[in-house]
């Protein structure tokens, strides 16, 4: 395959809203699904608990305690976290929706650093317009694809940094006022609560935490989520890939995410009856089922960079209105 010097530009709409019509057409009953979880709040106190109680038990232990805790532990509680924070943004979890900001705001907790709230901004652009440059912040600048290529070390780099170059993608949404009052309350909510780790149990407790958010979603087979959603793996017609390996119990289903997007008002433990429901418009699709075999391939496939996404361009957003 030739190197790709450039997105894979597309004039066609993405696919989800044909294929949702589609399958409501022939499934009527998976309308049924559509409701809230409130059980996610649950889990979501039981991993800030799980964070809490680990950078307390480490405050003591060596450095390489708390690098080995937060790769194998830590990553996993926060990349749950992030799957919490991501069903409150569809306000998934309560009715309210100052409720799911609240919840989306204590998931961020352990994560350090104040995302919560922008996240839900951004989020619902990527599913109304995905691959739009100017809209979709899961889109990589030009220039970020340009500079990490697709050489290993580079790919490798971009995971490990994955959140810096995530946290400045937002920067070109030029339709979304990213600050707001719940965006300073977030701000400040993570301040306190850092100085509070700090105050009380140190320096080395607030690393594993920043170790554990950056694992959870860098250069960690959970990384390999990043790549499994939207990357072109299984050649350029099809843009969104779910994943169904075992992982999915511990992440919440983030897996299925063509079924997550065909159905966004569905929460995370009714996604695998979407498929069991409307399998015959998915069994076709590419699919992963190893994180760890999708890392590996991501890292050193020469045909693999990122570049490797659909883009389309600002004409794509009247298409997809």
């Amino acid at each position: 395959m030739k190197k790709r010097t450039s997105f894979n530009w597309s004039e066609e709409r993405e696919p989800h809203k044909l294929r949702t019509k589609t399958i409501i057409k022939e499934h009527p009953e998976i309308r049924k699904l559509i409701g809230l979880n409130p059980f996610t709040s649950l889990i979501i106190l039981l991993c800030v608990a799980i964070q809490i109680t680990l950078a307390w038990v480490l405050k003591d232990q060596s450095w390489w305690w708390t690098v080995i805790a937060a790769y194998f532990i830590g990553a996993f509680a926060c990349h749950t976290l992030y799957v919490c924070i991501h069903e409150c943004s569809h306000n998934l979890v309560f009715k309210n929706r100052t409720l799911n900001i609240i919840s989306s705001i204590t998931a961020n907790l352990p994560m350090v650093f104040p995302s919560a709230v922008s996240f839900t901004k951004y989020h619902m652009k990527h599913h109304s317009y995905q691959g739009v440059e100017e809209l979709d912040a899961d889109m990589p600048f030009r220039w970020e694809a340009k500079l990490i290529d697709n050489s290993a070390v580079g790919k490798m780099l971009w995971l490990l940094f994955y959140p810096i170059f995530q946290a400045l993608r937002p920067i070109r949404l030029k339709e979304i006022n990213l600050f707001d009052t719940w965006t300073v309350i977030n701000l400040l909510v993570q301040i306190v609560f850092t100085g509070i780790i700090i105050y009380f149990f140190g320096l080395k407790s607030l690393v594993f935490l920043i170790l554990s958010f950056f694992f959870s979603v860098g250069l960690h087979p959970l990384g390999a989520r990043w790549v499994q959603e939207h990357f072109l793996t299984h050649g350029d017609h099809q843009e969104t890939k779910s994943y169904y390996g075992r992982l999915n119990v511990v992440n919440l289903n983030v897996g299925f995410h063509n079924e997550h997007h065909d159905f966004p008002s569905i929460p995370w433990n009714r996604l695998p009856e979407i498929k069991k429901l409307a399998g015959s418009h998915y069994d076709d699709l590419g699919y992963h089922t190893s994180y760890t075999k999708l890392l590996f391939q991501f890292l050193f496939s020469r045909e693999l960079s990122v570049y490797s996404r659909t883009a389309r361009s600002n004409r794509g957003k009247k298409a997809a209105a």
